[in-house]
């Protein structure tokens, strides 16, 4: 049994699932164009059963502190993660299925599929994340894709133009699916704001080409 954030969750067995499942990524999907030739897919509820999934990956998945420096001062980074590369094998069937599905739906624009899973786990309105873009490797100067499915309590996640401008909100809920294409992660940056409001864990699976961090 785990607690976050005064929330008592009880351990879940993959077997006791129901059977969380991917639905079609373009039915319902809205494309949100930016500027530079950066764009958003949102496609709300996306998975069925997101509940389920949160709380098997929040109960089974071996999550990782990390430290990194900050003005001579070594901290810990603001959220939990885990990263699994091509050929890895994930925390559930289920993310399988999800990057089969992106991959069928995205391969002709992107090129080529998506390869490795990367969680981040928010245990409550303290974790964050600054504003980024995933710029490691080829999407430092080629256009991508990053696809995220948002597990667990409703956090917005945010994008600006790259070195500051006015922003735009994406408020994403449990099962949610947003990816961001094009030049987004050259030209836009994103974050998960800090919150001084009540909430609980959030979970962000995020999905990536080869060569894209």
């Amino acid at each position: 049994m785990i607690e976050y954030s005064g929330r008592v969750l009880q351990p879940t067995l993959l077997d006791r699932l129901d059977d969380p499942a991917p639905g079609p990524v373009g039915r319902g999907a809205r494309r949100l164009p930016l500027a530079g030739g950066a764009w958003v897919d949102l496609r709300m509820g996306w998975l069925a059963g997101a509940e389920s999934l949160f709380e098997a990956l929040l109960e089974g998945v071996d999550w990782r502190g990390d430290r990194r420096l900050m003005y001579d001062t070594v901290v810990d980074v603001p959220r939990l993660t885990r990263h699994y590369g091509a050929g890895d094998e994930l925390p559930h069937p289920v993310l399988e299925s999800c990057r089969l599905a992106l991959g069928a739906h995205y391969r002709a624009e992107l090129g080529e599929e998506f390869s490795t899973v990367g969680l981040c786990l928010y245990r409550d309105g303290r974790d964050s994340v600054a504003w980024h873009g995933d710029r490691i490797g080829r999407s430092r100067t080629e256009d991508t894709m990053v696809a995220i499915l948002s597990l667990g309590d409703r956090r917005p996640l945010l994008l600006r133009p790259r070195g500051g401008g006015r922003s735009v909100s994406l408020p994403l809920h449990q099962g949610d699916l947003v990816v961001m294409g094009g030049s987004c992660q050259r030209t836009w940056e994103h974050c998960i704001p800090k919150t001084r409001k009540p909430v609980g864990p959030r979970i962000s699976v995020q999905f990536r080409p080869r060569g894209v961090a």
